[in-house]
């Protein structure tokens, strides 16, 4: 049987916020938490463990915490990540994270990012965080109902209809110099893919510019938002504009390898932005 496009999973993956109370199957759980086993560290090489867990009311008080509690609702299980806090920890961590979304959507379950800060939660406990980890964030899942497939779809469409066009996001050589879908070439199909990648808010902080073979990503900040806002210092959040490049990075990487593309991320700023505050340069892609 073969299995099924990456591109199709993630375009099938959608943020689920209504789930079943049947418990996820346990034959599931166990095939889900060794592909979990084997995500150990991000593209940087942050060292990062990942746990299903069993959902419970210690986890709703979390939630309560954080102003998400009825956003999900009987959501029968949460993947927990607890990373080593390094320099491009909030990168790996979406990174990584992503990956085991994907998974969960290949295997027919639902999922939604819950962005926050779990450090001191019963998140913690469950994993067992040590002092040098954090966790910026965890994943609700289980299965979706009925209806969750249909409203959360349709917000998933119109969401779609508020993605930014490609001359905001991707740049031919310089920034303001537009890159056309005809000009990704074999590349359009991995921008794409990072294009409708899910982030917090729907702020859609991803820039890329193409010089030659390498593809060189942008953190675009949103002035008010995130690292350095007043909501972000007094809740101790994690830079998610960041981490959303990291789910971003690993929609074009599953795209490209699948396209059978060759790469590798490095970290070597070219000093194409004259920006430096509100937008930051986060990694290129090698091809």
């Amino acid at each position: 049987m073969e299995s099924t496009p990456i591109t199709d999973i993630i375009q099938q993956r959608y943020s689920c916020r209504k789930y079943q109370t049947e418990p996820i199957d346990k034959n599931l759980q166990e095939e889900f938490q060794n592909y979990l086993d084997s995500l150990t560290k991000g593209p940087f090489g942050t060292p990062i463990r990942l746990k299903l867990t069993a959902a419970t009311q210690e986890d709703n008080a979390a939630l309560r915490g954080l102003g998400t509690y009825g956003f999900i609702k009987n959501a029968t299980g949460f993947i927990i990540g607890a990373a080593e806090e390094t320099d491009q920890m909030p990168e790996d961590y979406g990174y990584v994270v992503e990956l085991a979304v994907l998974k969960a959507t290949s295997l027919g379950l639902g999922t939604c990012w819950l962005g926050g800060t779990f450090t001191k939660s019963a998140f913690a406990k469950k994993i067992n965080k040590q002092k040098n980890e954090v966790i910026p964030a965890v994943i609700a899942t289980g299965y979706a109902t009925k209806d969750s497939r249909s409203t959360d779809r349709l917000r998933q469409r119109i969401q779609a209809d508020r993605r930014l066009p490609w001359s905001s996001l991707f740049f031919e050589g310089q920034f303001g110099s537009p890159l056309t879908e005809s000009q990704a070439g074999e590349y359009q199909k991995a921008l794409e893919m990072l294009r409708i990648g899910p982030s917090a808010s729907n702020k859609q902080p991803w820039r890329v510019i193409r010089n030659g073979s390498k593809w060189h990503f942008y953190c675009q900040r949103t002035p008010g938002y995130g690292k350095g806002s007043t909501l972000f210092g007094l809740m101790r959040l994690v830079d998610l504009q960041r981490l959303d490049i990291g789910i971003g990075m690993s929609h074009f990487e599953l795209t490209v390898r699948e396209m059978g593309l060759d790469g590798e991320w490095v970290v070597r700023d070219p000093e194409l932005s004259e920006d430096k505050t509100d937008r930051v340069y986060i990694a290129t892609w090698q091809g």
